[in-house]
């Protein structure tokens, strides 16, 4: 290599070391910077493309369709899908929705501080902030906090079997009804308590729909709307939505539990905002500090590694990823991750068929299917492969697989 183009190099090298000053603009205008091969990627993103390759057979064998797409110093590293995922799907990204809410709820904390004065703290059972739940069906609701709903430590029964988790010992629990799309706000204001607030943890979607509750009472503004004015158009999504239509249910209001339904380089850009602490092109779209108690464990929450909505490592459960690693699943393979410490953000596309159908949104579907996983199947687990690694062991495997991707 001459000298000059040595230099020039190096100096590439050295100036993409970190994605600090770079925001991709949006899609329509050219969307994220990528860089074209295997040399490339490791010389001015640091990560290894083969292992990334093995990421995706993970992607592959866990879902019937799936993504995985890499951002890592500001470089889109790698995007591939598999059956109906797409860069421009619009899938129900089921509970990796409860991370936007959280978001939205930090934003409110302090757009309207004087609103909601003590912050997480705040006691969200009163006629102000809820006036549906009244009267109390039990007293002890008038305890919970909205650090808890955030956390799912407020006492909330779990939905299915999900068990209640105290102090990191297991608890099992009957099921009870929870979530009812008829009556999305009243049947998760009336779930039962399985402990009294703060007592414990047991993941319950019906905690984080009371927290957009909360939200619209003290924004005055539907869920879907205030993401949409306060991080959508910031940051240049495209075509976006909620999964509002249910067959003959149409909701009235966001489920602030999730199926939420964004492209997934937009899902890359909400991730990435979270890595630069909420700061999106010189303008600060989340409270830094709010997105630091994201990452790490939560006060609201001392029973299990799960705070405001994600689920973070700082005790190492996930082995070998970075302990500042923290993330949001969603069921049928879905997740958003953000490792601060590796200037990393993943998103991993899952999902069966059902999640795709764009009736759920009513947002036009721009591209075509060929077929190709109609009969996927699931390879079974066998002595020697990990076989069809699927829900949380898969997004923790890919999460692994991708940190060890890094090469410095």
């Amino acid at each position: 290599m001459p000298q000059l183009d040595r230099l020039i190099f190096v100096v590439l090298i050295i100036s993409s070391a970190s994605g600090a000053d770079y925001f991709p603009p949006p899609d329509s205008a050219g969307g994220w910077r990528a860089l074209g091969d295997a040399a490339q990627i490791r010389a001015l993103a640091g990560v290894d493309l083969k292992r990334l390759d093995t990421a995706f057979e993970i992607v592959q064998r866990g879902t019937q369709n799936g993504g995985l797409l890499v951002v890592r110093h500001g470089y889109l590293v790698f995007e591939k899908y598999v059956g109906r995922a797409h860069r421009n799907a619009n899938p129900d990204m089921a509970s990796t929705g409860k991370a936007y809410t959280s978001i939205a709820c930090g934003i409110m904390l302090a757009e309207k501080h004087d609103a909601i004065p003590d912050g997480l703290d705040q006691k969200v059972f009163t006629e102000k902030y809820l006036p549906e739940a009244f009267p109390l069906d039990d007293p002890r609701k008038a305890e919970i906090t909205l650090g808890q709903l955030l956390c799912m430590s407020a006492g909330y029964h779990g939905e299915g079997t999900a068990p209640g988790i105290i102090n990191g010992e297991v608890v099992p629990l009957k099921p009870v009804p929870g979530q009812d799309l008829r009556d999305l706000d009243g049947s998760s204001i009336h779930t039962v308590l399985w402990t009294k607030p703060g007592a414990g943890y047991s993941y319950s979607s019906p905690a984080p729909h009371i927290a957009s509750i909360v939200l619209r009472h003290v924004t005055g503004m539907e869920l879907q709307d205030y993401i949409n004015e306060r991080l959508a158009k910031p940051m240049g999504w495209g075509a976006w939505g909620y999964c509002l239509h249910r067959g003959q249910i149409n909701l009235p209001h966001a489920n602030g539990a999730g199926s939420i339904a964004v492209h997934a380089t937009d899902a890359l850009r909400f991730g990435y905002c979270l890595l630069h602490r909420g700061q999106w092109d010189g303008k600060q779209l989340v409270p830094a500090d709010y997105v630091a108690l994201c990452g790490k464990p939560s006060p609201y929450n001392p029973h299990s590694p799960y705070s405001l909505m994600f689920e973070v490592n700082a005790d190492g459960h996930v082995i070998a990823a970075p302990r500042d690693a923290f993330w949001k699943s969603g069921a049928g393979g879905f997740a958003l991750i953000v490792v601060p410490s590796l200037d990393l953000v993943i998103y991993k596309m899952g999902g069966n068929d059902g999640q795709y159908k764009p009736e759920l949104t009513g947002l036009p579907q721009d591209f075509k299917y060929d077929g190709s996983r109609d009969n996927w199947k699931p390879i079974p687990r066998g002595p020697f492969n990990e076989g069809s690694l699927g829900g949380d062991d898969g997004i923790r495997r890919v999460l692994e697989l991708v940190s060890g991707a890094v090469m410095e």
